[in-house]
């Protein structure tokens, strides 16, 4: 689908016109804030220690998603 029809569906949604709705999403993304990398890092450390013990295999995996779609 075209950004612009994307648009279009949007700002009829939220009552705004295209211009409007342009507007809109590039101010929700500037309001993003910015990653604190260290953070992100620090967490992901954390969870692989406590995780290390798992360990996946490629037929788990296969059983589980066939489990999944019966």
């Amino acid at each position: 689908m075209e950004v612009y029809e994307r648009l279009k569906r949007r700002a009829k949604a939220n009552r705004r016109s295209i211009n409007q709705e342009v507007i809109a999403v590039i101010e929700r993304a500037l309001e993003t804030p910015p990653i604190d990398v260290e953070s992100t890092l620090e967490r992901t450390r954390k969870i692989r220690e406590l995780t290390a013990q798992y360990r996946l295999r490629d037929a788990d995996l296969e059983q589980w998603k066939n489990e999944g779609r019966k």
